[in-house]
């Protein structure tokens, strides 16, 4: 065969024409680089190899190499090669894309085969052109195997002939590259979708001024496009977040992930809570620093935890703070106090007879004298400060101390004078009010819950009546541990059956007979000291143990008056005492019922007495209450008359039985001249009312004898016996029936 001259210049060439090429692909897929680079650098080691026999035969040979020895080199070669004429005229493939198109050495229609290597059905000298003109040229064709293969072709001239000329085509096959581009662009897709299941978007940054968003990411916010600016992204952070966000970008390299949660305006300009977790990398000799992260909408969850602290700080029923939320918020108040010299007032307040109102006109009315109680509070919260509700009918009130210590003082009556407002419709016979004690802080405590009991302590100091305002002193201290110490061993006292009744006996003054007696409460400790009412009831009464003394008053009573009668002792009235809590109970007849019952005692021997403030406090609901008695036929009697507001109109409304005179009147009866009157005028009404009258607190004769000639029916007093046990009632018993 003839040799053609052959110049290693060209082939030199057509490696540096490869390499743009592959430089060109990388440069625009540079998630491909590496395998891309990997495959080229393969092929060059085979080329280098054929370059160096070309210029080893070139140097010894001269300016030309046969075309058996090209053919020798390129045959073996890892790479698809092509050498032919543009007439068709020669034609050699090497063994690699032979062995891809499926042809042998020997075919005698390598020209098809040649169309096909270029991804050509037919001869189109247009396309050719191209291929000649070009440095790549892509051509996609099914190899024997039936897959499709792609390879990028690089086509140099090799010699100039007038009839035709001589190339040379080096392939680079793209097949494997064009599969990991399509499994790195699904693998890509996969990770977008999956960010974007579950609303998770990436922003990252190497400079920390420009950002890189992820397409979930731009989904999120609205993003024109993936580049973002630092300011452009501050600039949707919510004004009150991006203090945080600063810090964040600022924060030092890091290995640690750590996260913030911020607002960011989001698509359609609203703001959505987003938690932010981000890291910070350090940059090496060959990669740069990294900054970002990944942004997860948290807006529902952020929703959840407001609902929960709601749950949590909020009272369900007057929507206002609670006593979580108060500690929490009064100790900060506390702290800032000492931190900026400021000082706060905190006022604790109850709602007067607050039971009255749930037991009279039932639960709903109830929960809305608490809400518009708190509301009424809300109005006098001042900056910094806070109203809440403790528990039940306590609440609390904080406010800022402006030098005036007034302001407690005013404002519990600005509140008084509003809260009374309330009594309309259905609540229009209640009588509105509310107690209070204050405090001031820091002074007041070392902490905040320390100047909360100091308030709770003035409020428990005031003497129980109605609208009382009372500041903390320190002396209350004492008195009120007493008295908490005292409401234990009570409680116990009850449990462990110490409190006992005596019986003050009442005299009928017409026959001088045993009429009647009156059950007091003593509580005999196991020592046998004996503590008088007056020290324990008032405290029974504001820890709520006045309910089961009461029970225990009225189930004893009834059972010792039927025991007397089983004994065969004449019938006597027994008279018990309600206090306010008790009479007010909406199930108070049924109490009395189920008393009478359980010890088998008619009703008419048994008298419930009332006091005067008890009586006209709620004077609708206290008739109504008595009715209620009288309807079972027990008697009722009014004590302690003439010591309140009361006049004698009343005895027209209120169906009492016995009206009994306090012992004030009685005591200078005989001295006091005005006493006298106003007692025979009382008596003398009471008559024309058919209601009966009593007098307590006589001590002598004399006193029993005006009080007989001014037509009383009763008498009590140590005259007749001081209150007994029922033993010794029974020796009473015993000598007045001898009489």
């Amino acid at each position: 065969m003839k040799k053609n001259t052959f110049n290693p210049l060209a082939a030199t060439l057509v490696i540096t024409a490869a390499t743009a090429v592959v430089v060109a692909y990388c440069f625009y897929f540079p998630e491909q680089a590496m395998p891309t680079i990997i495959v080229y650098v393969s092929s060059i080691i085979f080329m280098s190899i054929i370059l160096a026999l070309i210029s080893w035969i070139y140097k010894r040979y001269g300016s030309s190499v046969g075309e058996s020895e090209i053919v020798k080199i390129t045959e073996d070669l890892n790479t698809e090669m092509m050498i032919w004429s543009d007439d068709f005229s020669y034609i050699f493939m090497n063994r690699k894309i032979r062995d891809l198109l499926g042809v042998s050495d020997d075919d005698s229609n390598k020209k098809s085969a040649v169309l096909k290597a270029f991804g050509m059905n037919s001869h189109d000298n247009g396309e050719f052109e191209k291929i000649i003109g070009n440095q790549s040229y892509e051509a996609r064709f099914k190899n024997s195997a039936g897959s499709i293969t792609s390879i990028a072709w690089s086509t140099s001239l090799v010699k100039k002939r007038k009839k035709h000329s001589l190339y040379l085509s080096t392939g680079f096959n793209l097949t494997e590259i064009k599969k990991m581009k399509v499994n790195l662009a699904s693998a890509n897709d996969f990770f977008n979708s999956s960010m974007e299941l579950a609303e998770i978007g990436v922003i990252m940054s190497s400079d920390r001024k420009n950002f890189r968003a992820s397409p979930e990411m731009i989904r999120m916010l609205g993003l024109k496009n993936s580049a973002i600016t630092l300011s452009e992204f501050r600039s949707l952070v919510h004004p009150n977040d991006r203090l945080q966000f600063d810090s964040a970008v600022k924060s030092k390299d890091t290995s640690e992930v750590k996260s913030i949660e911020m607002r960011i305006k989001s698509v359609g300009g609203v703001y959505r809570w987003y938690s932010y977790r981000y890291k910070s990398i350090k940059g090496t000799d060959n990669t740069l620093p990294l900054f970002g992260g990944a942004i997860l909408d948290i807006t529902q969850e952020h929703e959840k935890d407001i609902l929960i602290e709601r749950l949590a700080y909020i009272d369900e029923v007057t929507e206002i703070a609670n006593r979580n939320k108060l500690m929490d918020a009064g100790q900060e108040i506390y702290d800032t106090c000492h931190l900026l010299d400021y000082s706060y007032w905190i006022i604790v307040l109850d709602i007067d007879r607050f039971h009255i109102i749930n037991d009279t006109c039932g639960y709903k009315n109830g929960n809305y004298v608490l809400k518009n109680f708190a509301h009424i509070l809300y109005k006098f919260v001042t900056p910094g400060g806070l109203a809440a509700r403790v528990s039940g009918d306590n609440f609390a009130l904080i406010l800022k101390d402006y030098g005036d210590n007034e302001l407690p003082i005013r404002t519990v009556r600005s509140i008084q004078e509003e809260f009374a407002q309330l009594a309309v419709d259905e609540l229009a016979s209640i009588n509105l009010n509310c107690s209070a004690g204050y405090s001031r802080m820091p002074d007041d405590g070392s902490s905040f819950l320390d100047v909360m009991e100091h308030a709770e302590f003035a409020l428990k100091s005031s003497t129980g009546n109605q609208g009382v305002i009372c500041a903390y002193e320190p002396s209350m201290h004492d008195s009120i541990i007493g008295n908490t110490e005292l409401e234990k061993a009570l409680g116990l006292a009850i449990e462990n059956n110490e409190l006992q009744l005596f019986y003050q006996p009442k005299i009928n003054l017409a026959t001088g007979k045993l009429m009647g007696v009156e059950a007091l409460i003593r509580w005999i400790k196991p020592d046998g000291s004996i503590i008088s009412p007056d020290a324990f009831v008032p405290i029974a009464e504001r820890s709520h143990l006045i309910s089961k003394i009461s029970e225990f008053v009225l189930n004893e009573g009834c059972r010792q008056n039927k025991l007397w009668q089983k004994m065969g002792y004449p019938n006597i009235v027994m008279s018990i005492n309600f206090t306010s809590a008790d009479f007010y109970q909406s199930d108070l007849k049924e109490k009395v019922f189920d008393a009478l019952a359980k010890s088998g005692l008619e009703p008419q021997w048994l008298e419930v007495e009332l006091t005067e403030s008890l009586a006209l406090n709620d004077i609708d609901f206290a008739v109504s209450q008595m009715n209620k008695l009288r309807e079972l036929g027990v008697k009722l009697a009014m004590d302690d008359f003439g010591t309140g507001y009361s006049s004698l109109s009343y005895l027209q409304i209120l169906p009492i039985t016995l009206l009994k005179l306090d012992r004030s009147f009685i005591t200078d009866i005989e001295h006091d001249n005005i006493a006298y009157e106003i007692v025979s005028a009382v008596i003398r009404i009471a008559k024309s009312k058919k209601i009966e009258t009593i007098a307590e607190g006589i001590e002598n004769n004399v006193q029993e004898s005006i009080l007989r000639m001014a037509g009383c029916d009763y008498a009590q007093g140590f005259l007749y016996g001081k209150p007994m046990p029922p033993e010794k009632l029974q020796d009473f018993f015993d000598e007045n029936m001898k009489k």
